[in-house]
């Protein structure tokens, strides 16, 4: 299983930084007898893993080379790719640069590197033979893209960052089929669509008889690209432990992140 992980945006709400924002420090991980700040991105890295996917890709801009550098070609056994998304074109677009990478017959998970959310290993409860959405409550669903779904569970409507959304449900990631994954590729190129936003290519997926679930199985999501957003993820790793990470938990000996020592 492939994860596609889009860091190429430029993190203007939490600006000014001397760095990519996905390697914002929050919280610590060990490395041997000591403890190092971690990189926000680390989080979503580590939840990917443990969902099982093998195989990373970074989707960055051409000014990230500090991603690279940090990230290497590997983490906790899975290897990471690279592609570049040279202009900033939106969600979609970045998704989609990893196209190339990934085969038909291999599953797809999709995350924000500057999240973090609960439980760690909620990527297991998605099904692979479905477009499914892992599900958070929040309090401002206006802020995010919430989830509509029918008394069955299937997506009957994403509602992009609109007021009085009828669900205070988000989704926080994302799991699909290789061949639900080029579907939507094939979707979006379309000359009439170009979405700059995944949840409106959603819409006209379902618009034309595609079908998507949601997975209500997500307790607690902090968006980590602003100041408070940054100050509630500080809270957040508190109170559910993962303020000190070591790699041990995803069955690897060495902490270091890239496993070069």
């Amino acid at each position: 299983m492939w994860g596609i992980i889009p860091a190429a945006g430029a993190g203007s709400r939490i600006q000014p930084l001397a760095f990519s924002k996905e390697l914002l420090p929050v919280g610590s991980r060990g490395q041997g007898s000591e403890e190092r700040p971690r990189a926000v991105s680390e989080y979503l890295v580590e939840r990917m893993i443990l969902g099982g996917a093998q195989k990373l890709c970074f989707v960055i801009s051409p000014g990230k080379s500090d991603i690279v550098e940090y990230y290497g070609s590997g983490a906790w056994g899975a290897d990471i790719a690279y592609v570049v998304q040279p202009n900033p074109s939106g969600l979609c677009d970045a998704i989609f640069r990893a196209a190339v990478l990934i085969p038909q017959t291999e599953s797809v998970v999709i995350g924000l590197p500057d999240t973090i959310w609960s439980p760690a290993n909620a990527l297991s409860s998605l099904p692979a033979d479905i477009l499914s959405f892992l599900l958070f409550p929040v309090q401002h669903p206006e802020l995010f893209d919430a989830v509509v779904m029918d008394e069955a569970g299937y997506v009957t409507e994403i509602a992009v960052k609109r007021p009085n959304a009828a669900s205070n449900w988000i989704w926080g990631a994302i799991k699909m089929p290789g061949t639900i994954f080029h579907a939507l590729h094939r979707l979006w190129l379309q000359p009439e669509r170009r979405d700059e936003y995944f949840g409106t290519l959603v819409n006209a997926w379902i618009a034309q008889g595609g079908h998507a679930v949601g997975i209500r199985v997500g307790e607690q999501y902090v968006d980590v690209g602003t100041l408070n957003g940054y100050r509630s993820a500080v809270r957040l790793l508190d109170d559910f432990g993962e303020g000190y990470f070591n790699a041990s938990m995803l069955g690897k000996a060495s902490a270091d992140v890239n496993g070069r020592g």
